[in-house]
């Protein structure tokens, strides 16, 4: 019943044809392009880490690309001493800076990082920096148990991440725990358990009635465990004050949505584009929202995204002509981790391209970004999570 639902959904989303991207000028030499140059970001066994995962990238309003990861101190296990680094570019990705540390929860688990610069605030005309963030004291399978929970966290830097502020806790805020013995603040009956960020980059909305808005995509579980982890559903959560208070997005219905990443559409609403856990259906679940995520349309399937269940990234592109484009990277596989791809939307999500091939073999999580020449940029997990690459290519290469 739930599937006809969403099929029936996806044919009332449907709208007008979607309007082609121009083409580059015939002399143009984008018009054949080589495969994107790529560069080693973070390695497995350097700076005092066993492994690198969970990258997240975001642009500065001067051009710099702060690349962000967990860095697992004695294996590539999701829980254990984990911390948050963080390194530089300032030359479009060529090169990238020493490596520094963000985040230190001791022996336990800092991860899931989520930056978003916010350009709206009269009182840091050049930009703040957010690092939203989770932490934990136990594994995945535990917290589901109600064994301990997952907290959530931000930092800021004015300064493109050189400094940070003191970290400030805003679980009470954004998630709904029971566990008053915790903290008296976290005694809520819906009692979520598992929680994590989107992970990769969070948004600002730009345009429209909630220009402004702070965005991030999340999931959590709730209750007892469920088999096929259908007791995860995906949400998110934002502010319209710069971060001084924030509020949860609604809960997305759909048993199994996970990590979950949001890019703006067209209106100045949200697409949010899920892993569905359940794996049921080996596709993207998709959901939008005119409202900005305060509310959301049902959640559909999206049949032209095949998964094999892992994270995915998306991102609004503007073409110098104005017009917006959805991009979208995932793996092209309904079996294995393999195959990184990127496509297009020109419609808000309703359709999606062909793929572009990023990476053949081994592929996982990844993170997109526009850069400051308008060229388009990608952090992501390969060769079985033994490295994290930068790869680069102009927005043509991806529909010659």
């Amino acid at each position: 019943m739930m599937i006809r639902t969403a099929l029936v959904a996806s044919l009332l989303w449907l709208g007008a044809p979607s309007t082609p991207v121009p083409e580059p000028p015939a002399n143009s030499p984008t018009l054949v392009q080589p495969a994107p140059d790529e560069v080693t970001v973070f390695q497995n066994g350097s700076d005092g880490y066993q492994c690198y995962r969970i990258p997240a990238i975001v642009k500065a309003p001067e051009g710099t690309l702060l690349a962000f990861a967990e860095g697992r101190r004695t294996n590539c296990g999701d829980f254990g001493d984990v911390d948050i680094v963080l390194r530089t570019s300032r030359d479009g990705g060529k090169t990238w800076g020493t490596q520094t540390l963000v985040v230190d929860y001791g022996t336990n688990q800092a991860g899931n990082p989520a930056p978003v610069y916010d350009l709206t605030d009269p009182r840091y005309p050049n930009g703040r920096l957010f690092l939203v963030y989770n932490t934990g004291t136990a594994s995945e399978n535990d917290v589901r148990k109600g064994k301990a929970i997952r907290e959530v966290w931000y930092k800021t830097s004015t300064d493109g991440g050189e400094s940070w502020s003191e970290a400030v806790n805003i679980t009470a805020q954004v998630n709904r725990p029971n566990r008053p013995d915790v903290n008296p603040a976290y005694r809520f009956s819906e009692d979520w358990r598992s929680y994590a960020n989107t992970p990769g980059h969070a948004l600002q909305i730009q345009q429209g009635t909630y220009r402004g808005r702070l965005f991030v995509a999340a999931n959590h579980s709730a209750g007892d465990p469920q088999p096929q982890f259908r007791d995860y559903r995906a949400h998110g959560f934002y502010s319209d004050d710069h971060g001084q208070t924030w509020k949860l997005s609604p809960t997305l219905g759909y048993p199994g949505g996970n990590e979950s990443t949001a890019a703006e559409t067209s209106d100045g609403g949200l697409l949010m584009n899920m892993r569905n856990q359940a794996g049921d259906v080996k596709n993207r679940l998709l959901a939008a929202s005119p409202s900005a995520g305060e509310s959301w349309q049902p959640v559909l399937v999206a049949t032209d995204l095949p998964d094999p269940v892992c994270q995915g990234s998306m991102i609004n592109y503007r073409t110098p002509a104005g017009q917006s484009v959805l991009l979208f990277a995932n793996l092209n596989s309904q079996t294995k981790r393999e195959k990184l791809s990127v496509r297009t939307s020109t419609d808000d999500g309703r359709t999606w391209s062909a793929p572009k091939e990023i990476c053949g073999g081994s592929s996982a999580y990844s993170d997109l970004v526009v850069l400051q020449d308008n060229t388009i940029g990608i952090l992501y997990e390969r060769d079985e999570y033994s490295r994290i690459n930068f790869a680069h290519f102009p927005f043509h290469w991806l529909n010659p």
